[in-house]
């Protein structure tokens, strides 16, 4: 089974994902790079209450975000996880910061792939480094077909 057919995409709040197979692509060529197995990813699109409450339940957070990923990975090369994004935050940071919506979508499902490898973002420096990977995977997703 290739890691395309490994990565679910769910929507709790109504949304519409252009290119999804497109997107699945640039995921898999993401782990492969990485060196990391992909078991299965879910993709899980909500409202900003629906990731408000996931936020303070698991990670005794309270305030809205973008994106939360969960590792439910085994060891650190057979990776399984799931991504929730809310889709009120991703509207709102495009608004906010000038790039359209399917854009900012796409950099936050990334993001949390991104977490899935190891990449962080606590500091100023992981910050720089995770931006950076992610620019370097939207400019592949815009050259592929």
């Amino acid at each position: 089974m290739s890691n395309s057919q490994k990565i679910y995409f769910f929507s709790q709040k109504p949304i519409r994902l252009a290119n999804k197979g497109k997107i699945k692509r640039i995921i898999s060529i993401l782990f492969l790079k990485e060196k990391k197995e992909l078991v299965a990813l879910n993709c899980i699109f909500c409202s900003d209450t629906f990731l408000l409450k996931i936020n303070q339940q698991f990670l005794n957070h309270n305030f809205f975000t973008d994106v939360i990923t969960f590792n439910l990975s085994p060891n650190e090369l057979k990776i399984e996880g799931e991504i929730y994004i809310s889709i009120d935050r991703v509207k709102q940071n495009s608004i906010k910061l000038g790039v359209d919506r399917s854009e900012e979508l796409l950099r936050v499902i990334l993001h949390g792939a991104l977490h899935l490898c190891g990449y962080n973002d606590k500091n100023l420096s992981q910050i720089i480094k995770m931006r950076k990977r992610e620019n370097e995977l939207l400019r592949l997703y815009n050259r592929f077909p």
